[in-house]
């Protein structure tokens, strides 16, 4: 019974099984790969517009590099307090933008508001005193599990277009949330505004495979120079590439993330059955966060179950003491009958 993140489980046998096909023979490198192009055609059709696509390794590197394009050193990006690129990725945007300041504003629920940033865009009025603001970053879904809507993300766009600022998307689980809203990757992206997405697989059945999409052609004119500065240019390439057409044939990617969805809803209802469990936020994604009494999570890691101890801040005055707010993260590749097994273990009290 293991909750702990959708990075504890393996690859989608369809994608090992790519893997394995392109293994033989030889391949141009760095890039220049079939597999790679084809990639890179594919993410066309599924969001139905030109893009400019690079394919990265891990979501660090995909987000660092992404907001780089975005923002000088002495620019600004606003994001929530609790996003991946303020607290989880040990100064990777800083370090690749060479300097550029994360500010974090506190929302409920892993999210931001426009009027959050209107209000904060307010106290920059001391010119180069002042860090610049460059942009806003929205993770989508987010890390309590919840998500923005196409109208959401829209509204961020109207507000600091206008301003000359970019909108970037963490999509480390955006499988998740378009598979949890029911639009399309292109409504959720560029119709709104999105200027550059990094579009997660690793967590949704990739080894590891990330890429790092342009909607706005314009701030890739020089990623191919930043991707390989930042070490991640692959010489075998192809093993990208390869990854990539999997994930995305035949909507492998959104069956993936619909299962994981699908036994995240499975999980909160066996969670707050005997009413001594609550749900603080809507269970939109394969996230699900709960309160419960202390002796309770107690009871379940004992037994077995891995689950972490989330952080409550976001919760403020709403846990108490003698209260544990707690996250569990569902994967296409979590087994069904462990949901039903946890949730009989909840049941007993």
């Amino acid at each position: 019974m293991n909750f702990a993140s959708d990075n504890v489980y393996g690859v989608h046998p369809k994608i090992l099984a790519a893997l394995a096909d392109v293994n033989g023979g030889t391949a141009p490198s760095y890039g220049g790969d079939d597999q790679t192009k084809r990639a890179e055609e594919m993410l066309k059709e599924i969001f139905g517009c030109e893009l400019r696509a690079f394919l990265v390794t891990s979501g660090t590197a995909a987000n660092g590099l992404a907001l780089s394009t975005i923002t000088p050193g002495f620019g600004a990006i606003f994001c929530n307090a609790e996003a991946h690129i303020a607290v989880d990725e040990c100064n990777s945007p800083e370090f690749f933008t060479g300097g550029a300041k994360i500010i974090g504003l506190n929302g409920p629920g892993g999210k931001i508001t426009p009027r959050q940033v209107e209000k904060a865009l307010k106290g920059f009025i001391r010119g180069e005193h002042d860090p610049k603001p460059k942009g806003v970053s929205l993770t989508n879904a987010t890390e309590l599990g919840t998500v923005y809507s196409p109208s959401e993300v829209k509204a961020f766009s109207d507000l600091i277009r206008p301003r000359g600022m970019k909108l970037h998307m963490d999509g480390a689980r955006f499988a998740n949330a378009v598979a949890g809203l029911g639009c399309t990757p292109a409504e959720l992206t560029w119709k709104s505004g999105v200027d550059v997405l990094s579009f997660g697989a690793t967590k949704n059945g990739a080894m590891m495979l990330e890429a790092v999409v342009f909607f706005d052609l314009g701030l890739a004119e020089d990623f191919a120079y930043r991707r390989m500065r930042g070490g991640q240019l692959l010489s075998k390439s192809r093993y990208l590439g390869a990854q990539m057409i999997a994930y995305l044939e035949d909507g492998l990617w959104l069956e993936n993330a619909r299962r994981a969805n699908a036994l995240a809803q499975r999980l909160a209802k066996g969670l707050t059955a005997g009413g001594k469990v609550r749900i603080p936020n809507p269970v939109e994604a394969n996230e699900v966060f709960a309160v419960m009494p202390k002796t309770m999570f107690d009871r379940l890691q004992a037994s077995g179950a891995k689950f972490y101890d989330w952080m409550p801040d976001s919760l403020g005055d709403a846990i108490r003491p003698d209260e544990i707010f707690a996250r569990f993260v569902l994967s296409f590749a979590t087994p069904e009958e462990e949901v039903g097994a946890f949730a009989r273990l909840v049941a007993e009290g």
